[in-house]
């Protein structure tokens, strides 16, 4: 795998860069099968339980179960207008458009069976594991509106913020559109899910306003045991997340699960490090989202570099993305309320970015396209991240202000205050003896 040649070659044949109505083998592999089947299962699992545990105790107590709704809630809301069309129009074939969006012939997947293949896997299962992606993009946006967006506004501004935005994006990079002939490198996701959910939702917190008593009252998260537990599941999912993207089950896996554990646990102690320097003790928060900003910052470049770039991304992921959460909450005193932009947004720019030096083989990397140079590359990857920003914003800002003026975004003053569980759903986390 030294040579240029075969890895690109293999990229060609196992990345997402690959259209899914292209077939690249005439056998079906059982154990890339059972290991995109397996990874699936795993990127699920970090949207519930995993981000819906995280997300849930970060918040106030009678905000815990609007939180596990809403994560809930967008999964199943996803998973029919992926059916419905919005897998068709990223990957099916958008003849003369192609450069800008798929066609609709995969909508409802009239063709379908058990026996048609994506590579060597089947497309049953292709479709299931970009699915899971579809999911947690919208899902990690609620951090950035939590605790004051009506629900009625939140599933309409996902499904919107799906077609709109989402779709768009994902087809250029990972569906053979204009991004990805320029040949931009986002491996499970830098750009696709972070950059884009990130800046959805620094989008979503300046539009709604921030939350009653932000920054004066402090809000700390209400159930720490909660937070850990789902960062946990979020961790071991990941290893799905990226090591799945390789739709392979042989060393090319198993470089990008080893990476990913590599830049999260460097990503958790250096955050944890610094908290400790500048206030004196470590906190079990601080750590916990080291590693989901490492986890973030890695998965761009998770299937092109080696240990060495891992570990220096990692650390790069744990001090930026530490002091731009301090940026956006002390500075601008925007309420993010679970600092979705400053730890996914950023580190999805800064792993994106990092990508094109660290896939050099004089890095450790596996070695960038003949004749590309690492400059190119990154060229590349920032004009992938800036359209990726601009349209985010643009269309995130315009379903917001659409939705707002139709049905309103906001929760009232007095839901607020006496919490969305109650207020919108009759119901409690918590129950007093």
């Amino acid at each position: 795998m030294h040579s240029k040649f075969n890895f690109w070659t293999w990229l060609l044949a196992t990345s997402f860069f690959i259209l899914p109505q292209t077939v690249f083998a005439t056998e079906l592999n059982q154990a890339n099968t059972a290991w995109v089947l397996t990874s699936t299962a795993l990127v699920l699992f970090m949207t519930i339980p995993g981000l819906s545990l995280f997300y849930g105790g970060l918040v106030s107590s009678k905000n815990v179960l609007s939180i596990l709704m809403q994560c809930f809630t967008i999964t199943c809301l996803v998973s029919i207008l992926w059916l419905a069309g919005i897998y068709s129009l990223i990957f099916a074939d958008g003849g003369e458009s192609q450069a800008w969006m798929g066609g609709w012939s995969k909508a409802f997947l009239p063709d379908i069976n058990t026996t048609v293949l994506i590579g060597d896997i089947p497309e049953t299962v292709y479709f299931m594991f970009q699915m899971t992606f579809a999911i947690i993009t919208p899902a990690l946006i609620v951090g950035g509106f939590a605790e004051r967006m009506k629900f009625s506004a939140m599933l309409w501004f996902s499904a919107l913020w799906l077609i709109l935005v989402y779709v768009p994006i994902c087809h250029w990079i990972w569906g053979g559109g204009w991004l990805a002939k320029l040949g931009v490198m986002d491996f499970a996701g830098g750009i696709v899910i972070h950059v884009n959910a990130g800046v959805a939702a620094l989008v979503a917190a300046i539009v709604l306003g921030k939350r009653k008593g932000f920054p004066h009252v402090a809000m700390p998260p209400h159930n720490m045991t909660m937070v850990v537990t789902g960062a946990g599941m979020l961790w071991v999912g990941w290893f799905g997340f990226n090591g799945g993207s390789a739709l392979t089950s042989d060393g090319h896996a198993g470089m990008a699960i080893l990476v990913t554990h590599i830049g999260a646990a460097s990503g958790a102690l250096t955050w944890m490090t610094i908290e400790w320097l500048r206030f004196g003790k470590p906190s079990v928060l601080g750590i916990v989202t080291g590693m989901v900003a490492g986890l973030g910052t890695i998965t761009p470049a998770s299937g092109f570099i080696g240990p060495f770039g891992a570990l220096v991304i990692g650390v790069t992921a744990g001090i930026i993305c530490f002091y731009a959460t301090q940026i956006v909450k002390r500075k601008l005193k925007i309420d993010d309320s679970l600092d979705v932009f400053p730890v996914h947004g950023v580190g999805g720019v800064i792993g994106s970015l990092l990508t094109g030096v660290f896939a050099a083989s004089q890095f450790g990397g596996l070695g960038l396209p003949e004749g590309v140079t690492i400059s190119h590359q990154v060229g590349v990857q920032a004009l992938a991240v800036l359209v990726t920003a601009i349209w985010s914003a643009a269309f995130s800002f315009a379903i917001l202000k659409g939705l707002d003026a139709w049905i309103g975004l906001r929760v009232t003053s007095d839901e607020e205050v006496q919490g969305l569980d109650i207020s919108l759903h009759e119901e409690t986390g918590y129950h007093s003896l």
